[in-house]
């Protein structure tokens, strides 16, 4: 079993949102941020979504690594643009 597919999918429950692997999958693919724009900072979010993110990376527990992970999702366009790969 992919334990990471499994808390993303809670991240999502968490913040309110579709959390099947499809929906998921989706809301990555069409939610790209440039790459100077912070997730923190993304319009993406309300504020209570912002505000969960934000505790979850300041506790740095196990929600900052899938945090984390989403972050770098939401920014993977932008960065093989930048390093061509």
């Amino acid at each position: 079993m992919d334990t990471r597919e499994v808390r993303m999918t809670n991240l999502f429950l968490q913040l309110g949102l579709p959390a099947d692997p499809e929906a998921i999958a989706h809301f990555i693919v069409t939610n790209q941020l440039p790459e100077q724009v912070p997730l923190l900072e993304a319009p993406l979010w309300n504020e209570s979504q912002r505000q969960f993110l934000r505790e979850a990376l300041e506790n740095d527990g196990e929600w900052a690594l899938v945090v984390d992970a989403l972050s770098e999702s939401l920014h993977e366009d932008a960065v093989k643009a930048r390093t061509g790969l």
